[in-house]
């Protein structure tokens, strides 16, 4: 069990929590290389992987929307696992590298088969470690519906995962992203994901509706005008109630920590009591549902120059618990906290 989290008193402003790691936490160098993998649909996704120990455990992250690798948590994580001794991997999105992918879809919060893909692969490589899966903000949701997909067919070698800051209902966190403060990151985001579908149709003339894209003002209007057309959904509204992993969360059949914040600005917190409800009927739900911390924030410290960030640590320690109840953690790592 992990130490608790403890707030860093110097950052009581969930935006100020929120947007701290990505100005101001350097993890130290990751140990790793770059893979590109080909896909069954003649595309490609990209890898950030570490050497890993013999016999280790397998651990995969999930990024968040428009992440890299780059993204301060991405590292931060990796160097846990790899600190364990574990091999470790970052899956990277379609067009998240900064190279276009080739097919006519990208990546969104529905997107499933990329993960299965990889995590296929991932046991292939490595038939007797087991697994632990973590995502990230859209890499939560991700993995949470592709966890609720597999339900009972689950292969035996996932020990665990957690979800940090998933959006579980993305319509809500929508419009969230049009309120007060929030708007700030919700533009961010949109002017990144219209370059980019802009450069997908000059690619693919006839996907989607230039004009409809470069005019869209929200990422609801973004996802009505390439999201869901170029994805096979009849609209954002569509997009947004198949692929939240809130449907998904009570088909769940693996130990999986839900880490949030109600204080999250990308989210209501209306939203974690929902999914509270679901967690008190499905025993392999565990909740972590804290005051502060931001979205994808946890930074803890007692002055700034002195920082943890508690979800990097929280992904590998419930991952190591899992495998510590199981049985499957190498005897020299046989502890979930350092």
């Amino acid at each position: 069990m992990s130490t608790p989290y403890r707030p860093a008193w110097w950052l009581s402003n969930p935006h100020l929590t929120t947007m701290w790691g990505k100005f101001f936490h350097r993890p130290d160098t990751l140990p790793a290389r770059f893979e590109r993998w080909d896909t069954p649909d003649g595309d490609f996704v990209d890898l950030v992987r570490t050497k890993g120990a013999p016999g280790s455990p397998t651990f995969l992250l999930l990024h968040g929307l428009e992440g890299t690798p780059r993204s301060h948590y991405a590292a931060g994580t990796l160097l846990e696992a790899e600190r364990r001794g574990w091999q470790a991997n970052l899956l990277v999105f379609r067009t998240c590298n900064g190279a276009m992918n080739r097919a006519p879809r990208s990546y969104h919060s529905g997107e499933t088969s990329d993960l299965d893909f990889v995590i296929q692969r991932l046991l292939y490589e490595r038939p007797h470690a087991p697994l632990v899966l973590a995502g990230v903000s859209l890499g939560g949701n991700v993995l949470l519906k592709w966890l609720g997909e597999q339900g009972e067919t689950i292969v035996a070698q996932v020990a665990g995962a957690t979800a940090v800051s998933a959006p579980f209902d993305l319509a809500r966190s929508c419009a969230q992203m049009e309120l007060g403060f929030s708007r700030v990151y919700g533009k961010n985001f949109l002017k990144s994901l219209k370059r980019k579908a802009v450069e997908k149709i000059a690619l693919h003339p006839g996907i989607a509706d230039t004009n409809r894209v470069l005019s869209a003002r929200t990422l609801w209007e973004f996802d009505d005008a390439f999201t869901s057309v170029v994805h096979g959904f009849t609209d954002a509204a569509d997009y947004y109630f198949r692929s939240s992993s809130i449907r998904f969360l009570d088909r769940i059949r693996v130990p999986t920590l839900l880490l949030s914040s109600r204080d999250d600005p990308f989210h209501p917190p209306a939203v974690l009591d929902d999914v509270a409800r679901i967690v008190q009927n499905n025993p392999s739900l565990h909740s972590e549902f804290t005051s502060r911390g931001g979205h994808v924030g946890f930074v803890e410290g007692p002055h700034p120059w002195r920082t943890s960030y508690y979800a990097e640590r929280r992904m590998v320690d419930f991952g190591a618990l899992q495998l510590a109840v199981t049985g499957t953690l190498p005897k020299e790592r046989s502890t979930a906290d350092r």
